[in-house]
């Protein structure tokens, strides 16, 4: 595939710090994650017109997953270009692309807001990557100039300002997980309302008024996957729980965590909520 791009690899000093690390653990915590958040994703992709033969931007690709469905989506006539600042994470993509016999993919280490191509993308997509950057309406200003006139903007992000309202007094574990997960983003400097922000950034960028969505998995059933991975995330943020003063590893106890998750859900009759997060898609004018 040929390289058709240039670039300066620094990204902005003032970023959020990545609150859930950058170890092989997180690694696996994106595969696990897109069980749970893939089919929104691809919902959106969907909606959003993304096609056979389309030529995709794909922003923040971590472990490959969003960018293996895009490839799907757009078919060996179409290219998907992942760009992600985690150079070590993309090896873990580009072999997973390479098992899945998907030659239309390629991938960049590099900051995507400082990337310059030779072509303009049919359409750009990202997921859970605009709430870390300094700037994110400005960042998305910046992504879409890769567009071509007429081309698509599709990005899903959290919207953590809404978590509270999961909130009750028969979920004490819950409650608890819910404000720590609150907590930790705060003091990294994460946008926790960049899902709603997604409006604001599409229109000051130019854009229409993007389609929108609210979702976030649920469950109750015994089997569910939520509680595990939950597990993970906890994994994930503990080293900045403890770095922040906010929770010890024995409070938290992640060997145990899925089974008290669920043990809760159990007794309360009171189903549990993953994070919220908010699609959004519209096309460039041309």
């Amino acid at each position: 595939m040929a390289k058709d791009y240039a670039a300066h690899l620094h990204a902005s000093k003032s970023d959020a710090t990545y609150t859930l690390g950058r170890t092989s653990h997180e690694t696996n915590r994106l595969i696990e994650q897109s069980r749970i958040y893939g089919e929104s994703t691809r919902r959106l992709c969907k909606r959003a017109g993304i096609s056979k033969g389309m030529r995709v931007l794909e922003i923040g690709s971590g472990a490959g997953d969003v960018a293996l469905m895009l490839a799907e989506l757009v078919g060996p006539t179409g290219q998907i270009v992942g760009v992600d600042v985690n150079a070590e994470i993309l090896d873990t993509a580009r072999q997973r692309a390479t098992d899945a016999g998907r030659q239309n993919v390629e991938f960049i280490a590099s900051d995507a807001r400082s990337l310059v191509f030779s072509e303009k993308f049919d359409a750009i997509a990202g997921r859970f990557v605009l709430m870390y950057m300094a700037e994110p309406r400005e960042a998305f200003t910046k992504l879409i100039t890769h567009l071509k006139p007429g081309g698509i903007a599709a990005f899903q992000e959290p919207e953590y300002t809404l978590y509270p309202a999961a909130l009750h007094p028969d979920t004490p574990l819950i409650n608890q997980l819910i404000t720590w997960i609150l907590n930790v983003f705060e003091h990294s400097n994460a946008h926790l309302n960049m899902g709603i922000g997604l409006y604001q950034a599409f229109v000051d960028a130019g854009l229409p008024p993007p389609a929108m969505h609210l979702e976030s998995p649920i469950g109750a059933a015994k089997t569910w996957a939520g509680y595990r991975y939950m597990a993970t995330i906890f994994q994930s943020l503990l080293p900045l729980l403890e770095k922040y003063e906010l929770a010890t590893a024995a409070q938290v106890d992640v060997d145990t965590l899925a089974a008290r998750i669920r043990q809760e859900v159990i007794t309360s009759k009171r189903p549990f909520f993953l994070p919220l997060h908010v699609t959004a898609y519209a096309t460039l004018p041309t």
